[in-house]
Formats: structure tokens, sequence, C-alpha cells
């Protein structure tokens, strides 16, 4: 449909979910929802790389043998991080001996590796596929930021870099969510240099997505239960209700962020969450409970990404970002 927008014909389903947390995502609204909390952000590891690695294994899994299946009936894995060649992701995989497929959005990486597993999954190429991400915020920090020894006074535009990863078991048959279209996005870049303000600088990459979708699909913002972003956190929800707002189209009536889901944000707080674990998170474990139990039927889910490096950011480059939507029906 369109440019952007594909269309799937058979409807693959997320028959299972499975998330992994931080003590600090746990402590929200999203504790309740989250099949595994942690007590300690090492998760029993020397380093925090390896603790993300050993969530993105978790989820992965548990995705796995929460759909009822081994690993041997799974024909590939799509997944990815914000460590450096998405390490976690690889080295997670090296446990299974499943075909793997590294994919890399930043923060847009769930609604990425979940449309390009139902791509795989709808087009007949393979039965059942599972799609993870998950970041850590130790991790993240002092790769792109600062080392965590400085502690460094966070700007009020600022994000928390989620703890957490959520895997997703995309099959063919079977009861679940059905995904029943992806938008893919394109590099947009507003010339935004500021590192810490991550929702300023996606906010017109959601934007720009959301309208291909509503331009390709000619389906309206009311015909679906919420429109979420993640992970703009509360500056970058309230710039995208404004651009899209601009450009004739109102989704101040149901558009979340889970970026401010996350961490509860209130005004004046700073910003919520962001990290590849955090749309993954509240999309595996909120909201794939909310559709499942019938009081959300339909929704699109927009991850957004920026897509900079500490190599772009040290030579003054600006941040290009994206956004992935899918749509999700029960």
């Amino acid at each position: 449909m369109g440019n952007q927008t594909i269309y799937f014909k058979q409807r693959p389903r997320i028959v299972a979910t499975s998330t992994v947390a931080g003590t600090k995502e746990c402590e929200g609204v999203i504790g309740r929802y989250v099949e595994t909390a942690l007590s300690d952000d090492m998760y029993g590891e020397s380093t925090f790389e390896k603790a993300e690695c050993k969530m993105l294994s978790k989820v992965i899994d548990g995705a796995i043998s929460n759909a009822g299946y081994k690993r041997e009936e799974v024909d590939m894995i799509v997944s990815g991080d914000l460590l450096n060649q998405i390490i976690s992701a690889s080295f997670a995989a090296r446990d299974f001996s499943v075909p793997f497929l590294g994919v890399y959005g930043a923060c847009s990486t769930m609604a990425e590796s979940i449309a390009v597993a139902a791509a795989f999954v709808d087009g007949g190429y393979c039965r059942r596929a599972v799609a993870a991400t998950g970041s850590h915020f130790a991790s993240a920090e002092r790769q792109y930021r600062y080392p965590l020894e400085l502690g460094t006074t966070r700007p009020p535009q600022a994000q928390w870099t989620v703890t957490g990863a959520g895997g997703a078991l995309i099959d063919r048959t079977g009861d679940g969510v059905k995904i029943a279209s992806a938008t893919l996005g394109k590099v947009v870049d507003f010339g935004v240099t500021d590192v810490n303000n991550m929702g300023a600088a996606m906010a017109p990459a959601a934007c720009d997505t959301i309208l291909a979708h509503f331009r390709n699909t000619g389906e309206e913002a009311e015909q679906y239960d919420l429109i979420v972003t993640g992970d703009l956190g509360a500056l970058g929800s309230r710039i995208l209700k404004d651009l899209t707002w601009e450009k004739g189209l109102d989704i101040s009536k149901n558009h979340v962020d889970c970026g401010e889901i996350i961490y509860n944000v209130i005004e004046d707080e700073f910003q919520g969450g962001s990290g590849a674990g955090c749309s993954a998170v509240v999309l595996n474990s909120y909201f794939w409970t909310k559709l499942m139990s019938g009081s959300l039927r339909r929704i699109l889910f927009v991850a957004t990404g920026a897509l900079l490096s500490t190599v772009s950011s040290g030579q003054g480059e600006s941040i290009p970002c994206i956004a992935h939507a899918v749509t999700l029906e029960r």
C-alpha cells in the first residue's frame, strides 16, 4: 500500500511474549505485567554488557517456551540492541542453533524486528520466528554519554535508558495478536545535535511515519484504540502531537508513549524512558496483556530510533532518526 506500507495477507500473529525488566522499571505500573523482574541490574553477571546479553537470551527462550515450542521448532531469530555491532543480540543468538538476522534501528528496533519477522512468516519463508530487543541503562550510558562514575547531572530534557528486554514469538497460525501491516520509516533529520534531547530529535521521524501510514492505508486515527510511540518521552510526545496537528492529523485523543508509561512520568520530571528495551518491555508486557484481554482491539505501534553514535556526535553531526510502525489487532 503506497510506497512504505506492507500489508500482511496471512495476518501472522504474536502468540507469546516474554519480558525482563530492571529494578527501576518495575517500580511503576509496568512491574505488574513484566514476566521477570530483576532484583539486581547486574543479573548475576560480572559486567552490564553481559547482563544485557543474558536478558535477551532470557526473553528469546521465554517467548519460545511460552508458546509451547522447543528451540528447534523456531526457524528464525530477528534481534538487535544498542551496543557496538549489536553484540548483545549476536552473542545471545550464539546460544541458539537457529538462523539469525541482526537488525539495528536504535530504539525503533522492536518494531523493525517485528516487521522483518512478520514478512518472513507471512511470505511462507518460515513457519515461526522470534523478534526480540533489549537495552541496559549502564551499558548505554557509558557508550553514548558519560561514564557512570562521573555522576554527571542530567539535564531536564534527558531520558533514562531502560534496563529490560522483550521478545515475541510470531507464528503463521494460532491464537494471538495479529500483525496486519507494517509501515517502514524513512531517515529524518531536523538538525538536533543535543544527545540528551532524544524526544525532540525523534518526534519528526515519528510524525513522518505516522502520516505515511495513514496516507498509504487511507485510514483515520480514530480507527485505532491507541497510537503508541516509543520512546519519545514527555517532551517528544508533545512535539509529535503538535507536528501531526500542523499536518492536519489530530492524534491527541489516542496517543500514548512507552517512554512516559514505563516510569509513570509526571510534569516537571525527567522526560521518561528510552532505549531499545523501553518499547520492547512495554509492548510485550502491558500492551500484549491489554490486547489479549480484549480491553484494546487495535493499536498502531510506532517505535522511534535516534541513529547517532559517539563517532558522529564527536564530529559535530546532527542526529538522524527513524520510526517504524506495525498495526496490531486482536
